[in-house]
């Protein structure tokens, strides 16, 4: 027969090998999984991305909240059929703490719809899909990004401002594409003003001769675009040798000249678009960003530098509130909803849905620069459309 002190002795000790293995789970190594473009029209938009999200590690001395990071890296090469392979070979087979991922809006659906059901915890560095934080949203998904919509309404607003009436918009035939024109239509024909003609293709098509001609007998006030990557580099081109530049202006979301400019050289001088980051910003925390990236990787960085560097910043305000622990989702979400984010775009802070509330700003190409002309809206909040979080 057992005596009460041998129980209390067995009980203490399950307690201390519990004890010992929850502290080992929380100081061992944080194992993330980073699913970006390596290869592909996106290629240089994910090492971006990677690259500030290292910088932000490196400045935390390799660590985050105590614990050492470890990459499990798979390249998404952009393609939505192979991405619930992928995103589930990470957290069943290498059994991932926290995924990273990605730039392609239709990728990333298929990652949203993996951490909703896994519960891992999954920060979007940049694919703006709006039902990533709609009706997709869920309490371990956040953006460190923007939403489709976001820069699409800004650049909607500036151009109804302006009085422009009659605009044509071509974009990829895909969430990012469609989505950002879809928030470009709202916030314009809010204005005042009218779509008369929507053209797209498909992604990543870049035959955009047809429908060059298509806008130039059209002969809209303006063009409102969205394409990012290789396939914005050659739509500049391809719009300033068909002589559309100088008669018909174009606008677009960021993305259009960022990371873009070495490649579209002139083509691209004098172009307008809206993001959340922009160059020659008045922000310190943007300096002192700008010269580490600079010194780090011999390159400037980009927007996409930028969101990958914020990834890392939420993961790491999430982990510091629950000592390393990511099992406690509901902490970590808490920290991370209250945080006041200093990033090199501004400070931003995290919606109910996880979307940053941001500024989005109006920048102008000058040489090889997107220079700062103003804000387009301030403090934009995603509306969230079918969120239920």
């Amino acid at each position: 027969m057992k005596t009460p002190l041998f129980r209390t002795t067995l009980i203490a000790a399950a307690a201390a090998v519990l004890s010992t293995a929850a502290f080992a789970q929380n100081t061992g190594k944080l194992k993330v999984g980073l699913m970006l473009p390596y290869t592909g029209t996106f290629a240089s938009l994910g090492n971006a991305i990677e690259n500030g999200f290292k910088l932000y590690l490196t400045e935390q001395g390799g660590k985050l909240a105590g614990r050492e990071v470890e990459f499990v890296k798979v390249d998404d090469e952009s393609d939505p059929s192979k991405a619930t392979d992928n995103v589930n070979k990470l957290v069943k087979r290498d059994n991932v703490d926290v995924l990273i991922g990605t730039v392609h809006s239709g990728v990333a659906m298929a990652m949203a719809k993996v951490a909703k059901e896994s519960g891992t915890i999954l920060i979007v560095p940049n694919a703006g899909a709006d039902a990533v934080t709609g009706a997709m949203c869920a309490p371990n998904i956040f953006r460190s990004s923007f939403s489709n919509w976001q820069p699409g309404y800004a650049m909607g607003e500036v151009m109804a401002k302006k009085g422009i009436k009659k605009v044509a918009t071509i974009t990829w035939k895909y969430a990012a594409g469609d989505e950002t024109v879809r928030g470009f239509k709202e916030a314009f024909e809010k204005g005042g003003g009218t779509v008369v003609k929507e053209l797209n293709l498909p992604f990543p098509n870049v035959e955009f001769q047809a429908l060059l001609t298509d806008i130039a007998a059209t002969k809209p006030d303006a063009v409102f675009t969205f394409f990012a990557g290789g396939g914005a580099v050659k739509f500049v081109k391809d719009y300033a040798a068909a002589g559309l530049k100088k008669t018909i202006p174009l606008y677009g979301s960021g993305f259009l000249t960022d990371g873009t400019l070495d490649a579209q050289g002139a083509d691209a001088d004098g172009l307008f678009t809206a993001l959340h980051y922009a160059d020659s910003m008045e922000v310190p925390k943007d300096k002192t960003f700008r010269l580490a990236y600079a010194k780090a990787y011999k390159l400037q960085p980009d927007v996409y530098a930028v969101q990958g560097y914020d990834a890392a910043q939420i993961l790491g305000i999430g982990l510091k509130a629950v000592n390393g622990d990511v099992s406690k989702k509901a902490e970590f979400a808490k920290a991370v909803e209250a945080a006041k984010i200093e990033s090199p775009r501004g400070t931003f802070s995290l919606s109910k849905a996880h979307n940053p509330v941001q500024d989005i700003y109006l920048r102008q190409v000058t040489g090889k620069e997107n220079k700062l002309v103003g804000v387009a809206s301030k403090a934009l909040t995603d509306p969230a459309r079918g969120c239920k979080m």
